[in-house]
Protein backbone atom coordinates (compact mmCIF):
# COMPACT_ATOMS: atom_id res chain seq x y z
CA UNK A 1 0.00 0.00 0.00
CA UNK A 2 1.36 3.42 -0.91
CA UNK A 3 1.84 6.52 1.00
CA UNK A 4 -0.80 7.98 -1.15
CA UNK A 5 -3.05 5.17 -0.66
CA UNK A 6 -2.77 5.21 2.88
CA UNK A 7 -4.05 9.19 2.72
CA UNK A 8 -6.82 8.25 0.59
CA UNK A 9 -7.85 5.10 3.21
CA UNK A 10 -8.17 7.66 5.73
CA UNK A 11 -9.90 10.97 4.24
CA UNK A 12 -12.64 8.13 3.23
CA UNK A 13 -12.75 6.67 7.01
CA UNK A 14 -12.85 10.68 8.53
CA UNK A 15 -15.83 11.44 6.06
CA UNK A 16 -17.58 8.23 6.73
CA UNK A 17 -17.50 9.33 10.49
CA UNK A 18 -18.44 13.14 9.66
CA UNK A 19 -21.15 11.77 7.95
CA UNK A 20 -22.34 9.51 10.61
CA UNK A 21 -21.42 12.02 13.29
CA UNK A 22 -24.12 14.79 10.89
CA UNK A 23 -26.68 11.58 11.32
CA UNK A 24 -26.72 10.73 14.98
CA UNK A 25 -25.72 14.50 16.57
CA UNK A 26 -30.12 15.27 16.40
CA UNK A 27 -30.17 12.26 19.21
CA UNK A 28 -28.00 13.49 21.80
CA UNK A 29 -28.56 16.81 24.37
CA UNK A 30 -24.38 17.81 24.26
CA UNK A 31 -21.22 18.11 22.61
CA UNK A 32 -18.39 17.69 25.08
CA UNK A 33 -14.99 18.31 23.76
CA UNK A 34 -11.44 16.66 25.61
CA UNK A 35 -7.57 17.13 24.67
CA UNK A 36 -8.30 13.58 23.22
CA UNK A 37 -11.51 12.89 22.17
CA UNK A 38 -15.32 14.55 21.16
CA UNK A 39 -18.24 12.85 22.37
CA UNK A 40 -22.15 13.67 22.08
CA UNK A 41 -24.20 12.15 25.39
CA UNK A 42 -27.72 12.34 26.68
CA UNK A 43 -26.16 12.58 30.37
CA UNK A 44 -23.19 14.46 31.17
CA UNK A 45 -21.45 14.62 35.13
CA UNK A 46 -18.31 17.08 34.93
CA UNK A 47 -16.84 17.09 38.82
CA UNK A 48 -13.64 18.89 39.40
CA UNK A 49 -11.21 16.96 42.16
CA UNK A 50 -7.69 17.63 43.06
CA UNK A 51 -5.13 14.87 44.43
CA UNK A 52 -1.60 16.14 45.20
CA UNK A 53 -1.91 19.35 44.56
CA UNK A 54 -3.14 18.79 40.66
CA UNK A 55 -6.96 19.42 39.07
CA UNK A 56 -8.20 16.66 36.80
CA UNK A 57 -12.00 16.21 35.57
CA UNK A 58 -14.07 13.24 35.99
CA UNK A 59 -16.52 12.91 33.33
CA UNK A 60 -19.32 10.38 33.25
CA UNK A 61 -21.15 10.34 30.12
CA UNK A 62 -24.66 8.47 29.42
CA UNK A 63 -25.70 7.22 25.95
CA UNK A 64 -22.66 8.71 24.18
CA UNK A 65 -21.35 8.61 20.81
CA UNK A 66 -17.43 8.61 20.50
CA UNK A 67 -16.12 10.69 17.69
CA UNK A 68 -13.41 8.11 16.96
CA UNK A 69 -12.43 6.92 13.21
CA UNK A 70 -10.87 3.82 14.26
CA UNK A 71 -13.39 2.52 16.98
CA UNK A 72 -15.60 -0.33 15.73
CA UNK A 73 -18.18 0.53 17.94
CA UNK A 74 -19.23 4.36 18.53
CA UNK A 75 -22.20 4.06 20.13
CA UNK A 76 -21.61 3.21 24.35
CA UNK A 77 -24.03 3.19 26.94
CA UNK A 78 -21.33 4.90 30.33
CA UNK A 79 -18.31 6.02 29.46
CA UNK A 80 -15.84 7.76 32.04
CA UNK A 81 -13.17 9.80 31.17
CA UNK A 82 -10.46 11.44 33.38
CA UNK A 83 -8.38 14.17 32.20
CA UNK A 84 -6.00 17.27 33.40
CA UNK A 85 -7.15 18.98 30.75
CA UNK A 86 -9.75 21.67 30.06
CA UNK A 87 -13.26 20.34 29.58
CA UNK A 88 -15.78 21.90 26.88
CA UNK A 89 -19.73 20.90 27.93
CA UNK A 90 -22.28 22.67 25.25
CA UNK A 91 -25.97 21.69 25.14
CA UNK A 92 -27.40 20.79 21.87
CA UNK A 93 -29.98 23.29 20.99
CA UNK A 94 -32.92 20.87 18.92
CA UNK A 95 -34.93 22.56 15.93
CA UNK A 96 -38.19 22.44 18.12
CA UNK A 97 -36.71 24.68 20.90
CA UNK A 98 -35.63 27.10 18.37
CA UNK A 99 -38.15 30.03 17.96
CA UNK A 100 -38.50 31.53 14.43
CA UNK A 101 -40.72 34.38 14.21
CA UNK A 102 -43.91 33.89 11.81
CA UNK A 103 -42.52 36.90 9.47
CA UNK A 104 -39.28 37.61 9.92
CA UNK A 105 -39.04 40.62 8.03
CA UNK A 106 -41.93 42.45 10.62
CA UNK A 107 -38.67 42.66 13.43
CA UNK A 108 -36.46 44.61 10.93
Amino acid sequence: MSAEDLENYETDMELQLYREYRDVIGLFSYVVETERRFYLANTVDVQARSADGEVYFDLNLQDAWVWDVYRSTRFVKHVRVITFKDVNVEELVKNDELEVPKDPGASL
